[in-house]
């Protein structure tokens, strides 16, 4: 028995150092396939790091190509408007040469008869002139109280012939006068020129000698007239293009009532010049037929074929051309990019003048202006984008009225919500001088602080108005006295909704600081970006009301003004903000 026992304890100790030999070797195995699969593992990252460097570097290139894509279609628009030029200065210089000769022309005609002209003058001259000396010689050897004066040139010969009792006519011959230049005029009847009288004259001889030395230096008058007539000449040569422009404007004139696809080139590029794209008129001189190329043009077209690479002035067109097609007649067109940089002053915001004015920004492009336009325009401040829209809300309630904003305080008394939302920047601070806060007033300068953001901006409370101010904390006593004559300005209803707001959960207070930034486009979006260059975007900053019962899923009526929020939370997240 204990023999078996033995036998069976050795046999099973037999099967367990099998098992832990399996065992180990399965372990060994694993510690090898463990081995593996790191080397695979580090073998795999080395690729997916070699993948992503691979991958910034096709970005980096991809960057690269539309740098050099960009700079080839800067070098074509530079090639376009230098052929263009060339173009236009070849036309001139044609013009010139056919102006030349048409005056070469001329010129020849008017020598070749004045040469004529001349030569019988000259003769006529020579006669009379000879005749002259002749008989000057003859008195002269008689009395000796004559004299006379040869001037020669190569072609003129000027002969003056001076005797008391003779005067000098226009075509430079020697006449007989009824009256002496040396007599009083009073006697009717010839005078001699061997009268005694002369004779004794000697301030008649220095009168005399002073005549002939002013006359040593002068030409003949009838050569300064043939001059005078080759001027006048010319001057009729010159008035020729003159009249030719006159026909073509008269020419013009003619398709005036004519539909905008039947203008002329010509009529186009004076549109554009009017509508203050006039650097692309020497572009559209070679690519425009008529106001049908305009009207068929895609952004695509306008970029390649008129050079327009500013994406606010190709919208500004775009928003045009969409207006005529579509026959509408909008009142914010009446409003030029002038007026808009005026406006600018009235909301408090002159900072972007430059911006807006170069950007070509009209009143319709108020009208269609996105949040993206604004960031293109360097308007990146959260609370500038809320005065940017409230202000425009302001022109859709008043459709557009360009004077539509108070300047100037009327009466201080009895101000109703309705007259406060019309409130330019400069009356809120006229406002501000009438509660005793004068010394604050500058402060809102830039602020973008105006009527209709005070009233429509629900977020926009007394405690803003003062961080804008930049009135202390520490200052309770004043701070309150600014909040009750706030409230009093906007009345209860805009009280009541403004203080709904400050007691909500999701309420977040305007700062100076906060800033609107564009959506974030993953990588899965880059390869669309071109694509998607010349999409229309509807992330209108001021949305038109299509409901004329809400706006913005709020109702509110503050005489006639539809309540808004500019920026409702759900719309920052999507937009974007920092502060």
């Amino acid at each position: 028995m204990w023999l078996l026992k033995k036998r069976i304890i050795l046999l099973f100790r037999t099967s367990l150092e099998t098992q832990k030999l399996d065992l180990m070797a399965e372990v060994s195995d694993l510690k090898i396939k463990l081995v593996g699969m790191e080397k695979e593992q580090s073998e795999y990252e080395e690729k997916q790091n070699k993948a992503e460097g691979l991958l910034q570097e096709l970005r980096h290139l991809k960057i690269k190509v539309e740098e050099l894509e960009n700079e080839r279609n800067q070098y074509e628009w530079k090639l376009k408007a230098t052929k263009a030029e060339i173009a236009q200065l070849q036309e001139q210089l044609a013009l010139k040469d056919a102006e030349i000769e048409r005056l070469q022309s001329q010129l020849s005609r008017t020598s070749s008869h004045s040469e004529v002209a001349e030569r019988d003058q000259e003769v006529q001259r020579l006669k009379i002139g000879m005749e002259s000396l002749l008989a000057a010689n003859e008195e002269k050897v008689r009395k000796h109280h004559s004299f006379y004066i040869i001037k020669m040139k190569l072609k003129n010969v000027t002969i003056i012939v001076l005797n008391p009792g003779e005067t000098e006519n226009v075509d430079g011959t020697v006449v007989s006068d009824d009256l002496s230049p040396l007599s009083s005029g009073t006697d009717s009847g010839p005078q001699s020129p061997l009268s005694p009288e002369n004779r004794k004259s000697p301030k008649g001889i220095k009168k005399i000698w002073g005549k002939i030395r002013r006359t040593q230096s002068g030409n003949f008058p009838a050569d300064d007239l043939g001059l005078a007539e080759f001027r006048r000449g010319g001057l009729r040569a010159t008035a020729g293009p003159r009249l030719s422009r006159s026909k073509e404007t008269k020419g013009q004139k003619s398709d005036y009532n004519a539909p905008f696809a039947q203008w002329s080139t010509e009529r186009v590029c004076n549109w554009l010049e009017d509508f203050g794209l006039g650097q692309y008129v020497i572009f559209a001189r070679q690519w425009v037929t008529s106001g049908h190329t305009l009207l068929t043009a895609t952004p695509q077209d306008m970029e390649k074929e008129m050079g327009i690479k500013h994406p606010l002035h190709r919208k500004k067109l775009v928003l045009a051309i969409k207006s005529i097609n579509a026959k509408q007649d909008e009142k914010s067109a009446q409003l030029d990019h002038i007026w808009v940089t005026r406006w600018l002053d009235d909301i408090g915001l002159p900072q972007y003048k430059d911006q807006f004015h170069e950007s070509r920004v009209d009143g319709r492009m108020l009208q269609y202006l996105t949040v993206n336009d604004l960031l293109f325009l360097k308007v990146t401040s959260q609370l500038h984008h809320l005065s940017i829209k409230c202000a425009i809300h302001v022109l859709h309630v008043n459709s557009f009225n360009p004077h539509c904003l108070r300047r100037r305080p009327v009466e201080e008394n009895n101000v109703s919500p309705s007259e406060v939302v019309q409130w330019s920047n400069h009356r809120v601070m006229e406002w501000l001088r009438s509660v005793d806060l004068a010394e604050y007033a500058p402060n809102l300068r830039g602020s973008g602080v105006h009527g209709g953001l005070i009233i429509l901006e629900p977020r926009f409370n007394g405690d803003t108005l003062a961080m804008l101010l930049n009135i202390p904390p520490q200052k309770t006593l004043l701070r309150r006295h600014l909040t009750t004559n706030f409230n009093i300005l906007i009345g209860p209803e805009a009280q009541q909704e403004k203080r709904d707001i400050t007691e909500s959960t999701a309420y977040t207070p305007l700062t100076t600081t906060a800033k609107v930034r564009p959506k974030k486009l993953g990588f899965s979006h880059f390869g669309n970006l071109r694509k998607k260059k010349f999409d229309e975007s509807t992330d209108y900053i001021c949305p038109m009301d299509t409901n004329p019962g809400a706006t913005n899923g709020t109702q509110k009526n503050y005489g006639g003004y539809k309540g808004l929020s500019p920026f409702t939370d759900r719309e920052l997240d999507q937009v974007g903000q920092t502060d």
